[in-house]
């Protein structure tokens, strides 16, 4: 079956409106799909007017509202993104939970736009969408005015934590705690999903997991209010989506899949994940 619990629109970083992407998993004949912008849900209107017209017409697919946030990662981690699946974007405690992180991201942009200028470049002037304005619009604007050939080569150069110093702008940004976050989760209906756990150590990209240390602090984060992981994810090598599954299963933590589809932001991931019913039933049957 084909679901994608791991996408992003207009609303944030992405490039497709979240309408269409509604509209290619009803015609992609999708199982489930799950919009889950960055630190909002600014979208999730069109999203339920496409999904309302895609069953209208017949469409099967499960149309799911989410959120994706960025928070504490814990001790001897690096980033921890938490999806927030199955929300109610209407919620109050959730809207003023997201308008606290979104003031914490502007924060960090305001230090971004100021470290642009110290090397040079003072007039950038990057477009969000909605109120979000992200690293992915900042690399975008790089590549339109030829400080980068890619938007690859934007982040490297100026994005990241690790950026060559000379040009290094990047900056951190406020973290609300794990606690914080399941708890405004599960308040607002949603299941808390960690994404693409091989991120979770910067080293990891290179090197690979370290399961024994995943699975330990996954197994705590479980005994405080994780529900499931992002145990398939395109990004993943074979062997990392089978260590991540076989952890999932052990701890009794819920298995998703997601692509991480940001459309042109991130051309090489395409929309929809192929993966054995049995696999995702389970976390299909919470959502119920």
């Amino acid at each position: 079956m084909v679901v994608d619990f791991h996408v992003h629109s207009t609303a944030s970083d992405g490039t497709l409106p979240p309408g269409e992407l509604a509209g290619m998993a009803a015609s992609g004949g999708f199982a489930a799909i799950a919009l889950t912008d960055h630190d909002n849900a600014d979208g999730a209107d069109e999203f339920a007017s496409a999904a309302r017209k895609a069953k209208d017409a017949g469409a099967k697919t499960r149309f799911v509202q989410g959120i994706e946030l960025s928070i504490e990662p814990g001790r001897a981690f690096d980033k921890f993104h938490l999806l927030g699946i199955g929300i109610d974007p209407e919620n109050a405690a959730l809207k003023t939970f997201l308008g606290k992180v979104l003031e914490g991201r502007n924060e960090r942009n305001r230090a971004i736009f100021e470290n642009f200028r110290r090397i040079g470049i003072g007039d950038i002037a990057p477009e969000p969408h909605g109120e979000v304005l992200a690293r992915p619009h900042f690399a975008r604007w790089l590549v339109d005015h030829g400080y980068a050939s890619s938007v690859v080569e934007a982040f490297n150069k100026y994005l990241l934590p690790d950026s060559p110093a000379e040009t290094r702008c990047y900056e951190e940004r406020f973290h609300p705690s794990q606690e914080e976050a399941f708890r405004v989760v599960h308040n607002a209906g949603g299941l808390c999903v960690m994404a693409h756990p091989k991120y979770w150590r910067r080293d990891w990209k290179v090197v690979g997991p370290d399961f024994g240390d995943a699975e330990r602090e996954l197994a705590r984060l479980k005994e405080a209010g994780l529900d499931g992981m992002e145990a398939i994810y395109q990004a993943n090598k074979p062997e990392e989506n089978v260590g991540f599954t076989e952890i999932a299963l052990r701890l009794g933590l819920l298995a998703t899949a997601g692509s991480d589809f940001h459309g042109s932001n991130k051309p090489t991931i395409s929309l929809g994940m192929d993966v054995s019913e049995s696999l995702v039933a389970p976390f299909l049957e919470r959502l119920r």
